[in-house]
């Protein structure tokens, strides 16, 4: 197979890595969540604390978020784009949610900034980056 080839595969299996990830998301499913996440995953996220280290700090930003989700939980991608090296990736996305405020849903747009290794022939996210739009 070709490096052209290889990095095809790659970006389908990242790509697929994250649809995954936000089903799991709006399955409110922590382990499905937590699944293809180094254990020293570092965080960026809007509300505090925007700043997480490993899987169990990682976990407890979730309680939050779905403390303002109510079912269905929206969570989904706008736009993905993926670059994929032989073992370090990254990816880009605008998404949205719609959390719940005053008993009222509304629209949340935000960014997702990824950063992946492969370790052992699989994709990992070791850093993730949330941030909304200055402004917001």
């Amino acid at each position: 197979m070709g490096a052209r080839a290889d990095k095809s595969t790659d970006e389908l299996a990242i790509r697929s890595l994250l649809e995954h990830w936000a089903s799991a998301v709006r399955a409110k499913d922590y382990p499905a969540i937590l699944a293809h996440h180094a254990p020293a995953l570092r965080m960026f996220d809007v509300p505090p604390p925007i700043e997480s280290r490993g899987l169990e700090e990682y976990r407890r930003t979730w309680d939050l978020f779905f403390s303002t989700s109510e079912h269905p939980v929206v969570f989904d991608f706008d736009d993905l784009e993926i670059t994929a090296g032989s073992d370090v990736a990254f990816a880009a996305a605008r998404m949205h949610c719609e959390p719940t405020e005053n008993g009222r849903r509304g629209r949340l747009d935000f960014r997702l900034t990824v950063g992946l290794r492969k370790s052992a022939g699989q994709w990992l996210i070791t850093h993730e980056h949330h941030s909304i739009p200055a402004g917001s």
